[in-house]
């Protein structure tokens, strides 16, 4: 008889200054989180999402940022990303999300999150705190990908 093993559930958050390393250190922290947990299927989605959100996270706001990977079930992993700018970008907001230019050099990043997470949500943190504020994106991603792909939860 084999004995039943248990993954018990679990959750990194990294904190991220200002600085344009932080992004590149995310993703590598990201893929070495992954491969420790036996995720290795979900390791290249997992980096593009978490790439373009904590990019977005360094661009937009003028403070720390931070990503929250959370396993979320056998394959499925839930990646976060807070940063200080309430704006909650489309399509994290039900917003449309326009076309853009499939040579421009910026604005395809949340197009990319679309086609490639299962599914993806936003809330807001208000804090009467100043810096504690902002928005949190998050992002879930499973292997295999599920055919409702890039659906939004209802």
């Amino acid at each position: 008889m084999v004995p039943a093993t248990v993954t018990p559930p679990w959750a990194y958050t990294l904190q991220l200054p200002q600085d344009p390393r932080g992004p590149g250190i995310a993703r590598s922290t990201l893929r070495t989180v992954l491969r420790v947990h036996g995720m290795r299927d979900l390791v290249d989605t997992a980096e593009l999402l978490a790439s373009e959100l904590v990019t977005n996270a360094y661009r937009h706001s003028s403070g720390p940022y931070s990503l929250r990977m959370r396993g979320a079930g056998r394959n499925r992993v839930r990646v976060g990303v807070w940063d200080s700018n309430p704006e909650i970008p489309a399509p994290f907001c039900g917003g449309p999300l326009g076309e853009s230019d499939v040579l421009a050099e910026r604005g395809r990043g949340l197009q990319l999150v679309r086609q490639c997470a299962e599914s993806w949500g936003a809330y807001p943190i208000r804090s009467g705190l100043p810096g504690q504020g902002g928005k949190v994106l998050w992002v879930e991603c499973t292997f295999p990908p599920c055919p409702a792909r890039g659906r939004q939860p209802e």
